[in-house]
């Protein structure tokens, strides 16, 4: 890539549900633009590129090089990334890629090692962390408005894990092996880390309620920071939430000098003091997404580190993984099992 492009121009697979979210983000991004699209389904290709006024195209490889963008954004399945992160890799594209990283640690760890071999640039698209509410309360921490935390809770509610046919918005939820932590839980073990430091060890449980699914749909987990709070972190998708809203879950954040919480609405509470209201911000869930992408365009014309590059976000992986692993085995699970090599984020 040019040092300091005019505009950075970029290519999108696929084009389905969080496709057109992305898209949508990426209208409002400063710097940087979608220029074309891929999608098996030609059809859905060609209406995605209508709106959202790129060009359309059924197969990948063809894009890429008919193309030449300097960035590809994964928005497909886990199983396909590390294939997609190599054809990238050969054509020197910097990734921004979905998560879940991948479908197994060994595939994650892989997809690292090929972004660190090609010299490119790999960034896992995790928009949760970017969500203003979280960033508001992570100033008021840096800013010792409670002082050190000592304990948090994170709560996640939905009502769309009943019946037959659930999650509308996502059906191949329901065939996936692995999927409250893989899919949804991960944001908060992610967030956690970006609030409270590091993770030291996990304690979990699992559950399958709904048996027209193939994974687990609840779970609960006590987690350990290595210089932080202990926390709980439980989710299922079958009952509704106390508040409806972007934020998709409550949470509250506790010390000897005093409470920050948070509601489904996003809103932020210091005490009883309302201190963010995301009242009036446009685009999914607090425009997360956008400033996501914003972040990716910014490091790639900088050259600053992405803060959820690839190596980096192992560590959130790994600490899926152990929530895994303790509720197969009904033990603590320490962040040690896992070797994460310490590299540049690409």
């Amino acid at each position: 890539m040019p040092p300091n492009p005019p505009l950075l121009l970029g290519c999108l697979a696929v084009c389905g549900y969080f496709g057109r979210i992305q898209l949508d983000g990426w209208r409002r991004v400063t710097g940087a633009r979608i220029q074309a699209v891929c999608d098996l389904d030609g059809e859905r290709a060609a209406s995605c590129a209508a709106e959202f006024g790129a060009r359309p195209y059924a197969e990948l490889a063809r894009m890429l090089d008919a193309e030449q963008p300097h960035f590809l954004d994964i928005v497909t399945r886990p199983a396909t990334h590390l294939s997609l992160v190599r054809l990238a890799a050969e054509r020197k594209l910097a990734v921004l890629c979905q998560k879940p990283m991948a479908e197994t640690w060994d595939d994650a760890v892989e997809m690292a090692a090929v972004a660190r071999r090609a010299g490119i640039r790999l960034m896992m698209n995790e928009n949760w962390r970017w969500q203003p509410w979280y960033r508001r309360i992570r100033a008021l921490l840096a800013e010792g408005a409670i002082g050190q935390p000592i304990f948090y809770r994170f709560h996640h509610r939905r009502r769309d894990g009943l019946g037959e046919t659930p999650y509308s918005n996502q059906p191949y939820f329901r065939q996936m092996p692995r999927l409250i932590l893989f899919e949804t839980l991960v944001h908060f073990l992610d967030t956690a880390r970006f609030l409270f430091g590091e993770i030291e060890d996990i304690i979990c449980q699992t559950a399958r309620i709904n048996p027209a699914i193939a994974g687990e749909d609840l779970a609960v987990m006590q987690v350990r920071h290595s210089q932080g709070p202990r926390g709980v972190i439980d989710g299922h998708r079958f009952s509704e939430p106390d508040q409806e809203g972007a934020a998709m879950c409550d949470a509250r954040i506790e010390s000897v000098e005093g409470v920050i919480s948070l509601d489904g609405a996003g809103r932020a509470r210091l005490g009883g003091e309302c201190v963010f209201d995301p009242a009036g911000i446009p685009g999914y869930k607090g425009d997360s997404c956008r400033a996501t992408q914003q972040h990716f365009a910014d490091c790639l014309r900088s050259g600053e580190p992405f803060e959820t590059g690839a190596e980096e976000y192992l560590r959130t992986v790994a600490a899926v993984e152990a929530a895994y692993r303790s509720a197969r085995e009904n033990r603590l699970c320490r962040m040690s099992e896992w070797r994460i090599g310490a590299g540049r984020d690409g």
